[in-house]
């Protein structure tokens, strides 16, 4: 059997790296205009351990698609959009390990070292460094707020696939049915 759909490994990745990465955004602005206190250390601990953990999976992500490639886009897309969204994809991969290696790099600069789940300590990676790890903080900052209009942009994509389109390109990594299987 033949499919245009994502295999279940690959749904089942996708689907959980954006929860995490939903509420890590949404840890992420909550936390960052919280005072000082025990529950905003609390906070960054979790974000920093979701974060560890999105730097993980997305590398196992990689692997599995490359030993599992996707379903090509339709047909129907023109190419340039086909590249568009091509580009997207590497877009989209590149920050969610840029953006952990700099949240890991600006711990390790602000002489704060990240124990993932409590339990495993991460090596720093720089020595502590005030204004590095301000700079690290901004470029943090930024990226995530470049993450989320990309994010933005790829909701939006799949949902004019699916309401104006018309084609599966939304459904086939959803896990409903796809009625195009064959």
């Amino acid at each position: 059997m033949t499919t245009n759909n994502y295999n279940p490994i690959a749904k089942l990745l996708h689907w959980f790296m954006a929860l995490v990465i939903f509420g890590l955004i949404a840890l992420g602005l909550v936390m960052a205009d919280m005072p000082f206190s025990p529950e905003k250390l609390q906070y960054f601990s979790w974000h920093k351990w979701a974060g560890v953990s999105i730097f993980v999976l997305v590398w196992l992500r990689l692997l599995w698609r490359v030993l599992n490639p996707p379903p090509a886009y339709p047909s129907t897309m023109p190419a340039l959009l086909q590249k568009l969204a091509h580009a997207g994809h590497h877009l989209l991969y590149a920050l969610m390990i840029i953006i952990p290696l700099t949240g890991w790099l600006m711990s390790s600069a602000k002489g704060v070292q990240t124990v993932w789940f409590g339990v495993l300590p991460i090596p720093d990676l720089l020595s502590k460094d005030k204004e590095l790890g301000k700079l690290l903080e901004d470029i943090h900052a930024s990226l995530n707020w470049g993450l989320m209009f990309l994010l933005a942009g790829h909701i939006l994509a799949a949902l004019k696939h699916h309401w104006v389109d018309k084609d599966d390109v939304l459904t086939r990594m959803t896990f409903a049915r796809n009625s195009k299987e064959s």
